[in-house]
């Protein structure tokens, strides 16, 4: 699948018609709209984006703003620090560069970081990364330090006039996106599985056991690795102590908090089906290797016969039977063979064959 990246400008002049391309450069900013339910969003000019960081309206009542920074620079992590409208931990959440996941409330404001996938060439080997937010009624304010395609997604249902009432629906539509990713990324997982088990199915001596173990082997690593994702963001979903505020309750809470925990029952599934198959592998290639310490025991069992035989008239004592005559070694071989045949016989009557 196709990734998305959450840039669509990729100039930084084409932000708003009154934003210098300079002022854009310095200060990290991605995009700067005002949005406003059954109209295309508006982009800001410097004035109406400083006064929206002053906590004033800068653009037509009733809209809400939404400024996204990439913080990969020093300064426009110093420029994030000087918000005016933030309070200081806000302002240092939203220039960490950790990677943790959390969700605070302090007033009307909700910040915290979250998780998405970044802009990786395949579908199935995206890498983990993370966002950052503080959401007000009426303003929202996004970091990050990767391409995030979740908040591409999001920024382009907005250009279809497919408004949001208010900016907490915005993470809620993220963490939606991301919980769909992830379950793109477990039904593909599901299909590696489904190839292991019918390879498993078909086990016969010619079973690739190895290709059967690298398949389980990156299932299991892949779901390892969302399942310490997504934990994470279930465990602050199901937290009492968090208490958000009334307007950002229904939209960050309810809806999100269903789809990341079924996204994470899907994946706690997957992990329990790459563990049977694991376990039904590990049984596979003991009964391989018992068949063939199988086989290797009844050859070393026939040939003891034949061992002793040969050991006997490799003896260098006189009256030997059989020194002399022409016709000694085939005897010997004979009587070899004539051993060998008898011990068959009696694995057969002792029914170990």
């Amino acid at each position: 699948m196709e990734t998305v990246p959450d840039f669509p400008m990729t100039d930084s002049a084409t932000l708003s018609s009154g934003m210098s391309s300079a002022s854009s450069v310095s200060n990290g900013l991605v995009w700067a709209i005002a949005c406003r339910a059954g109209q295309k969003p508006e982009r800001l000019t410097d004035e109406q984006i400083a006064r929206a960081l002053e906590g004033g309206d800068p653009a037509t009542p009733g809209a809400w703003v939404w400024l996204h920074y990439d913080i990969v620079h020093t300064s426009t992590r110093a420029h994030i620090q000087a918000i005016p409208c933030l309070p200081e931990e806000v302002r240092l959440a939203l220039g960490s560069t950790d990677r943790g996941t959390n969700v605070e409330a302090e007033g009307d404001i909700v910040y915290g970081a979250l998780p998405g996938f970044d802009d990786a060439m395949s579908e199935d080997d995206k890498n983990l990364s993370a966002w950052r937010f503080a959401v007000l009624p009426t303003l929202l304010i996004t970091t990050r330090r990767q391409p995030v395609p979740a908040l591409g997604v999001v920024y382009r249902t907005l250009q279809r006039i497919e408004s949001f009432d208010s900016p907490a629906e915005v993470v809620d539509y993220t963490l939606l996106e991301f919980a769909d990713t992830v379950r793109r990324n477990i039904a593909m997982l599901d299909d590696q599985l489904d190839r292991a088990e019918d390879l498993l199915l078909t086990l016969d001596q010619h079973t690739d056991f190895g290709r059967i173990s690298g398949l389980i082997g990156r299932v299991r690593r892949r779901s390892t690795e969302l399942r310490r994702v997504i934990s994470p963001v279930d465990r602050i979903f199901h937290n009492e102590d968090l208490e958000l505020p009334e307007w950002a309750e229904d939209d960050i809470r309810d809806r999100s908090q269903r789809q990341i925990h079924a996204a994470l029952d899907d994946l706690l599934a997957l992990q329990d089906r790459a563990r049977s198959l694991q376990d039904e592998l590990a049984s596979g290639q003991a009964e391989e290797t018992n068949r063939r310490l199988y086989t290797v025991s009844i050859v070393t069992t026939l040939m003891l016969p034949a061992t002793f035989v040969t050991g006997f008239f490799g003896m260098n004592t006189g009256g030997m039977f059989l020194a002399s005559g022409a016709m000694g070694t085939v005897e010997a071989g004979g009587i070899c063979f004539l051993f060998m045949m008898i011990t068959w016989l009696l694995l057969k009557v002792m029914k170990l064959l």
